[in-house]
């Protein structure tokens, strides 16, 4: 088998079909929603992120709340997707700039989705592989996220903020059910109360 991907957790998979993991339900639209942004301690992640969240705030009145990774390279733990899905109804995470961090973005994609929380992850491009990867050990193949140019860390204040406005619909899309068609995802109903 060329190019065989071992997991590096040191799990045992078997060649049997797994069922693809769950998929949150997209939100109609994002007005007045809670937006949790997880974000990494890579250079330049805080403001990228900072930046989506500020025009979130102004073109769609959300509320922001945040939370640090401890560790870019680790999916969160258990009790930190516990308390990010019970304190938003959506969670953009990243920036992926880095194999280790965009794998971890991914994994906390995945498992956040699969706790009910839409999630917009944000890798560089360079990395969509190990990002995909990832997702697909975490039994979610062909899991969506936004892509930005590779690299972030070196970026200027400016750039940054160019970025992340480039990426803007591609958050919005991966979040609601108006980018269903665009993003690949299959047939969440909605969840807005």
């Amino acid at each position: 088998m060329p190019n065989a991907i071992l997991d590096p957790t040191g799990n045992v998979t078997s060649t049997a079909a797994k069922p693809a993991a769950p998929r949150a339900p997209r939100l109609s639209s994002l007005d007045g929603k809670r937006v949790g942004l997880l974000i990494n301690t890579k250079t330049n992640a805080r403001p990228f992120l900072e930046e989506v969240g500020r025009l979130l705030e102004d073109r769609h009145g959300v509320t922001l709340t945040r939370r640090t990774k401890v560790n870019f390279a680790v999916p969160e733990p258990e009790d930190v997707i516990k308390e990010l899905v019970a304190e938003n109804d959506v969670v953009i995470t990243g920036v992926g700039d880095c194999g280790s961090c965009s794998a971890a973005a991914a994994a906390d994609g995945v498992v956040l989705e699969a706790a009910g929380v839409p999630v917009a992850a944000i890798i560089t491009d360079s990395f969509k592989p190990t990002a995909d990867a990832m997702a697909a050990l975490r039994g979610a193949p062909g899991y969506k996220y936004a892509t930005t140019a590779h690299p972030v860390a070196v970026l200027t204040e400016d750039k940054v903020k160019e970025r992340a406005a480039s990426v803007l619909d591609d958050v919005v899309s991966l979040l609601t059910d108006t980018g269903l068609t665009d993003t690949g995802l299959t047939e969440p109903g909605k969840a807005d109360a």
